[in-house]
């Protein structure tokens, strides 16, 4: 290999490494072209979604067990004391009203959890020395 060829190779390299590197800025460009159209067709509540329905399955479920618990030991407390009707009356109601005091809480408790999320925080001070 004389020295004109290896001058020959590094000037070939230099073009490939040019073109690689023209080939890796449009890579990026296309890229970001792309998550930019993505991310406003996606929308800031569009993976909120999903959550949303697992709390208001879990209300529910929990409302109805509730009322199940209440009407259940109702009917035992009937069926030992011989009260028929009254028991199970009676404690299926506090169990109904135990279902929506516990809805309510859980309702208020993710009302107050989004709205802190939703606030802003305090700005952050860049600075490293002391005021």
């Amino acid at each position: 290999m004389t020295p004109q060829d290896k001058s020959r190779r590094g000037a070939a390299g230099g073009s490939d490494a040019e073109r690689l590197s023209k080939r890796l800025h449009d890579l990026s460009e296309r890229i970001q072209a792309e998550t930019a159209e993505q991310a406003p067709a996606q929308g800031p509540d569009s993976g909120d979604q999903g959550s949303r329905y697992g709390v208001a399955f879990r209300l529910a479920s929990e409302f109805v067990a509730a009322v199940l618990v209440g009407a259940g030991l109702g009917w035992l407390l009937d069926r030992l004391a011989g009260t028929s009707p009254f028991g199970l009356i009676i404690l299926l109601l506090l169990g109904f009203g135990a279902g929506i005091l516990n809805m309510a809480r859980t309702s208020r408790r993710m009302a107050e959890s989004e709205a802190a999320a939703a606030k802003p925080g305090p700005p952050i001070d860049d600075d490293d020395d002391e005021d």
